[in-house]
């Protein structure tokens, strides 16, 4: 009898944890929509999907594969940045926008090339690396710009290329949210329905049982620090496309959401291993929570006090459940 109860609590506990973090999105969105006007028209929800988690869920997809490997990434932010610079820069230079596009790219891939050395080459901890990472971007940023002056690229030449990316729309559909299905689809079934996803959950799980099992640990971590920069880069191109310029350190408000929504995305798992599905709904839900205290009229710093609570809870909740079963 005990067995068989044994048997099902994992499954009764992930169900519970799942349902609660539902219902607190559900309430909030409650609350919001109660509270402020303005949380349902469809120019806010629009705003929302394209600003809001369209940018911050593509660099949380990359995150998500970091975690499920057992590393973290410090540098998300750089990436961003990087992407961001380079191709305004690009354009600014009069380089033609397919070429400004994939030097952006490129730029990121290089900040994950760099952490995956460090990382899978050299044995640094993920954590030191990618802060080392993050300081080295961030200066590179400052050298380049005079000091960290922003690049704005307003004049009329610009719009056509600028809205092609972030302005335009099929099937009624925007171009970026677009995007982010792309990448959804993508990496869902890199990381669940194929055996890279597979290798990459098992070296977070166990690394030393996945070395002795065949699996090229530095390889797979090397492609996993620079898928994470590239997703990352496809947000700094959307971010300028939509801000029509690159500004400096932009990239920094990106990483603790990211990692915030890859952690309580977690909350859903019963193995607490990091998911798209998961992390799609901790953005929606920060998403959410900044966008409907904004409306209320809560001051920044609030918001962020905010954010922090619901973190902590989410997070509480579910490895409260952990202990207890």
């Amino acid at each position: 009898m005990s067995l068989s109860l044994s048997r099902h609590l994992p499954k009764d506990r992930e169900s519970f944890s799942t349902l609660a973090v539902l219902v607190a999105f559900v309430g909030l969105f409650l609350v919001f929509a109660t509270q402020a006007d303005a949380f349902l028209t469809l120019g806010n929800l629009r705003n929302v999907l394209v600003n809001n988690v369209v940018l911050l869920a593509i660099v949380a997809l990359g995150v998500t594969f970091v975690v499920s490997s057992g590393g973290i990434d410090l540098s998300v932010g750089v990436s961003v940045d990087m992407a961001s610079l380079v191709f305004v820069s690009a354009l600014a230079a009069g380089v033609a926008a397919p070429l400004g596009l994939a030097a952006g790219l490129g730029a990121a891939l290089l900040v994950g090339l760099l952490n995956a050395i460090l990382i899978a080459r050299l044995k640094i901890s993920p954590f030191l690396a990618t802060l080392g990472v993050l300081f080295i971007g961030q200066s590179v940023q400052r050298l380049a710009t005079g000091g960290g002056q922003p690049i704005y690229l307003v004049t009329k030449e610009y719009a056509a290329i600028f809205n092609a990316i972030s302005r335009s729309s099929l099937l009624g559909v925007p171009t970026p949210v677009w995007v982010l299905i792309l990448c959804v689809l993508a990496t869902w079934l890199a990381l669940h329905r194929m055996g890279f996803g597979r290798q990459v959950q098992a070296i977070g799980a166990r690394p030393g049982v996945a070395w002795y099992s065949g699996i090229r640990v530095p390889s797979r971590l090397t492609q996993v620090y620079i898928l994470a920069a590239v997703l990352a880069g496809i947000t700094g191109i959307l971010l300028s496309a939509t801000v029509r310029s690159y500004v400096p350190m932009s990239g920094n408000a990106f990483l603790l959401d990211a990692i915030g929504a890859t952690f309580i995305g977690t909350t859903i798992s019963r193995e607490r291993r990091p998911s798209i599905l998961g992390t799609l709904l901790g953005v929606a839900l920060l998403a959410m929570v900044k966008n409907g205290l904004l409306l209320i009229g809560w001051n920044f710093y609030w918001q962020q006090v905010g954010i922090g609570v619901l973190v902590f809870a989410v997070l509480a909740l579910s490895f409260g459940l952990q202990r207890r079963h």
